[in-house]
C-alpha cells in the first residue's frame, strides 16, 4: 500500500530547484512559501510540491473576497518520478495539504494548452471552477522564449511603459486558458465559511485525453537526506 511505502517531508525550498528547473515543463522557479518531499521507502526523494503566493495579486481577493485574501496560496508545482505507483500524486498532494496551516484557500491550474485536466485535483476533491479569465502578456520581439515577468524584461511595467522602452518590438498576446481548481483546507466551520464566500461558479469536472511532456529526466538530488 502507498501509505507503508511512502512518506512526505518538508523539505527546503532550494532542494526542489533543479526538479522544477530541469524536469518540470514550465522550467521556472515560482514563489515559494512551503516545499514538501515525496520519499520511498528507501527514503530516496521520488517528487516535489511547492505553494506560494499566486503571481496574480487580484486573485487573492477574488476566491473569497477580501476578508480572506491573506489566507489564498498556490499549489504552483507538482513534479513526480514515473514509477508507475497509480493514486500516488493524489497521495502527494493530499498529505501535502494536512502540513498547512490552517486555514488556507489553495488554488491550483492545469494547464489546457499542455492538454492538463487536472485529475489528480479531482481525485482529491478539489472544487473546478473553470477556466481562468483571458488575460494578454507583452513579447519583445526576439525575446519571444522568456516570461516577462521572471527574465525582469516587464516585470512592474505598464504596458505604455513597456511601449516607451521597447517601441514596436513589443506587442500583446493571449495568454493560454487553464483549468482552475480551489480546496477549502481548516476547520469545519472554517471550511463551511470559506465555501459561503466562494466568488467563483463551482463546475462540473472537465475530461479528456492528458498529454504527456518529457519529464524523463532524473534529478541527481535525489537520494537519502538527512
Amino acid at each position: 500500500m502507498i501509505n507503508d511505502n511512502f512518506s512526505v517531508k518538508t523539505i527546503p525550498s532550494r532542494d526542489t530547484y533543479e526538479w522544477l528547473l530541469m524536469k518540470h515543463y514550465a522550467r521556472r522557479i515560482p514563489s515559494i512559501s512551503w516545499a514538501f518531499g515525496l520519499y520511498d521507502n528507501t527514503q530516496t526523494l521520488q517528487g516535489v510540491c511547492t505553494f506560494g503566493t499566486p503571481v496574480s495579486s487580484t486573485l487573492l481577493k477574488g476566491v473569497c473576497g477580501k476578508k480572506w485574501a491573506g489566507d489564498v496560496c498556490e499549489l504552483n508545482r507538482l513534479v513526480i518520478n514515473e514509477i508507475g505507483i497509480k493514486n500516488l500524486a493524489s497521495f502527494f498532494v493530499s498529505r501535502c495539504i494536512l502540513m498547512l496551516p490552517k486555514p488556507k484557500i489553495i488554488v491550483s491550474y492545469a494547464d489546457s494548452s499542455k492538454g492538463h485536466h487536472g485529475y489528480v485535483y479531482q481525485a482529491t476533491s478539489f472544487i473546478y471552477t473553470g477556466l481562468s479569465i483571458l488575460t494578454y502578456d507583452p513579447v519583445v520581439k526576439g525575446h519571444e522564449g522568456k516570461h516577462h515577468g521572471t527574465s525582469g524584461m516587464g516585470r512592474g511595467m505598464t504596458k505604455a511603459e513597456m511601449k516607451d522602452k521597447y517601441g514596436d518590438d513589443v506587442y500583446w498576446k493571449p495568454r493560454d486558458r487553464k483549468h482552475r481548481y480551489v480546496f477549502f483546507h481548516g476547520s469545519r466551520t472554517q471550511k463551511k465559511a470559506m465555501s459561503k464566500d466562494l466568488k467563483y461558479k463551482t463546475m462540473e469536472y472537465p475530461k479528456g485525453e492528458n498529454k504527456r511532456y518529457d519529464a524523463s529526466y532524473i534529478p541527481v538530488t535525489q537520494g537519502v537526506l538527512f
